[in-house]
């Protein structure tokens, strides 16, 4: 089931942490990857210039994980953090626009990235929420 997106969790998405990716490997381990994250409408998206193993993984299986670090603590001291927990889809070309636009956000307003454009290069990875956990306002 598809669950709607916050206005925290949106704040958590778009605010420049990095993200932590976990797709499934072949054998049904966990690989984690490091990622920029963003958002279109109510997916959560990353771009990809390679065939990465993360991207050969979600062809494979679309279950994800997602965490990001937040501000605050609860009222217990402990960090906020968002996981994520969802179906991704990847989708062909777009991921030079968007890691463009994530660049601005990740690393400042004036850097380039990637070296290379084109709409058509790699790939972009949309993840669908199905569940929002973690410790912060989002969390049920």
């Amino acid at each position: 089931m598809t669950v709607a997106l916050s206005e925290e969790v949106r704040r958590v998405v778009t605010s420049g942490r990095l993200a932590h990716l976990v797709t499934l490997d072949p054998d049904g381990s966990p690989q984690v990857s490091l990622v920029w994250v963003g958002l279109d409408g109510d997916h959560i998206v990353s771009g990809h210039m390679g065939e990465w193993r993360k991207v050969q993984n979600l062809r494979r299986d679309p279950r994800v994980a997602l965490s990001i670090e937040a501000d605050g603590r609860d009222e217990r001291g402990l960090d906020h953090y968002l996981v994520v927990r969802g179906r991704a889809e990847v989708v062909e070309g777009g991921a030079a626009p968007l890691l463009q636009r994530l660049a601005h956000v990740y690393l400042g307003p004036d850097l380039v990235f990637p070296p290379v454009s084109g709409p058509t290069l790699g790939c972009v990875v949309r993840i669908t929420a199905e569940r929002v956990g973690g410790v912060g306002p989002w969390a049920h």
